[in-house]
């Protein structure tokens, strides 16, 4: 491979490097070798694939081809397709990287920042569709530079490595039922991996059946109490096992005390926890293929467990169960006592969204376990401000929206996403959104209870004055509550948060009349009274 020179005292034109292509095509064809030529994105003249493409095309030899790296293509915007105009047999090698949306220069964000295809915002798909109409069907690698990958484990980066290009494969083999895009004359082509690595087609998740806390018994008084006063019922407990069942709306959250069980491993490592969640699927062995198929190792034994529910390991070291939507409410049935329903008013709906806090490094390869396994899609990952520097956030959800994971991490020590990964002693859930439809009436419910919420600073709603212009009524009422407000160009958006539950994760109570997004420039003032309430841990 030559890739185009970035010396500054490179001579530039298309004809005199046609030319020398064409000689250097001679040399190789002696030594019975091929020569594919790169575009670098920050070559001194050719940093272009259409260029290096004609540069090609007039050195009109046999043994000289381009290479098409998706990095160099995408990071400086160019459009694709002028792929379509490039035969296949003339495309001697592909490199496939994803990488995050940045501002930076060309060098070092390729140098830092590319990442498995799945695991970045690039549009690798589109480059796919476009690059089986050629008929390429020549070598396909990933070429990745990446600090978290540096210091990460070698064997789990591997086997990502290998996830992405299961993951890449299926993608491409999808498309091969459409009709690429203006090319009648192509051939079959662009097979990633053998065809026995195609991963059986499956619908994301439709809800999130369950939450699992691991605890001990004080802790359960603490949070069933705290339950209580939002509004969950105890509805049933485990036939055999220490095990209860708390429930509001189609909400149910598990307390799990059982000795030896997983959960309580769980608990012995991280402390008071999120150890599980439950995921609403169709069509479960199917999803059990693809786990096999990406090397997710499936836990659980179907036919000894009282539950019958398969899972796969998690962000850490948690356990998501895959709840056939057809085995409902069995699953609950066989295991639970119940008792009388509580004639409560149900002021909480559903489960929106499940936040995570993880190291630095682990956070692609929660990215790609999402994406791969369960068809999530990623929104533009952002950068959130805490007090003591910037923490990353990326939200993972199914196309309806149905269920969401938010997931967060940072490089800087004493932000409160590392304060508390240091109390769990490694990856855990920090907040767990809860939907309702009336925020006021539940914000109202727990002030009648004397149930403390998340303060909030009275600059807080002065800027709000400024940037929204609502009315003062509403703004009073707001404050009253500690109720955080955005909007976008969908709708608004309310949330109101509990205190720190032993210092490591909270309930965020949300209210969408529209709103698409996870109020993150009202991040800063959440992290900033977390923070506070840290220190006064």
């Amino acid at each position: 491979m030559v890739c185009s020179s970035c010396s500054p005292h490179a001579l530039g034109g298309i004809q005199r490097a046609a030319d020398d292509f064409s000689e250097l095509g001679s040399i190789a064809e002696k030594r019975e070798k091929r020569v594919a030529y790169e575009a670098l994105a920050w070559g001194k003249h050719v940093f272009d694939y259409r260029d290096s493409w004609e540069i090609v095309r007039r050195a009109n030899h046999e043994k000289i081809g381009v290479c098409l790296d998706t990095f160099h293509i995408f990071s400086r915007g160019t459009e694709i397709d002028s792929m379509l105009n490039i035969p296949g047999e003339k495309i001697f090698l592909v490199q496939a990287a994803d990488a995050p949306r940045l501002s930076m220069d060309h060098l070092s964000w390729s140098r830092h920042f590319r990442c498995f295809p799945g695991q970045g915002e690039l549009p690798l798909d589109q480059f796919m569709k476009n690059l089986h109409a050629t008929g390429y069907d020549g070598p396909f690698s990933l070429e990745i530079f990446n600090d978290q990958f540096r210091s990460s484990s070698p064997e789990k980066t591997a086997i990502d490595g290998y996830r992405s290009l299961v993951f890449a494969n299926n993608r491409s083999e999808d498309i091969k039922a459409s009709k690429p895009a203006n090319r009648q004359d192509h051939v079959a082509g662009t097979n990633v991996l053998p065809s026995s690595s195609l991963l059986p087609k499956t619908l994301p998740p439709s809800e999130v059946q369950f939450i699992e806390f691991a605890l001990n018994i004080k802790e359960r008084e603490a949070l069933t109490l705290l339950l209580g006063n939002l509004g969950f019922y105890h509805a049933g407990t485990h036939k055999k096992k220490n095990v209860e069942l708390w429930r509001q709306g189609s909400i149910n959250l598990v307390m799990n005390l059982e000795p030896d069980s997983f959960a309580q491993q769980y608990h012995q490592k991280h402390g008071a926890s999120v150890c599980a969640v439950g995921l609403t699927c169709t069509d479960v062995p199917k999803l059990l293929d693809r786990a096999n198929k990406l090397c997710y190792q499936v836990h659980g034994n179907t036919g000894s467990d009282t539950h019958g529910l398969p899972a796969i390991q998690g962000p850490g070291e948690s356990l998501i169960y895959l709840v056939d939507e057809s085995d409902q409410p069995a699953h609950w049935e066989r295991e639970f006592e119940w008792n009388e329903p509580a004639e409560l008013q149900a002021y909480l709906t559903e489960i929106d969204h499940i936040a995570t806090t993880m190291p630095y490094e682990e956070m692609l390869h929660s990215i790609l376990l999402y994406r791969a396994m369960f068809n999530m899609v990623g929104s533009p990952s952002v950068s959130l401000t805490d007090p003591s520097g910037l923490v990353k956030s990326q939200a993972m959800q199914t196309p309806d929206n149905r269920v969401a994971f938010t997931l967060n991490s940072s490089q800087a020590s004493r932000t409160v996403s590392n304060k508390i990964l240091d109390t769990y002693a490694g990856t855990g859930v920090n907040h767990i959104a809860f939907s309702t439809r009336d925020i006021f009436a539940m914000a109202e419910k727990l002030a009648s209870l004397n149930v403390k919420t998340m303060p909030v600073t009275d600059n807080y709603y002065d800027d709000l004055a400024t940037r929204f212009g609502l009315s003062s009524e509403q703004l009073s009422l707001m404050r009253r509550f500690n109720i955080l407000y955005d909007e976008d160009e969908h709708g608004v958006f309310y949330q109101l948060y509990s205190e720190l539950f032993e210092g490591r994760f909270c309930f965020e109570i949300v209210q969408r009349d529209g709103y698409r997004g996870f109020g993150a420039p009202n991040s800063q003032i959440r992290m900033t009274m977390q923070a506070k309430e840290l220190e006064s841990l």
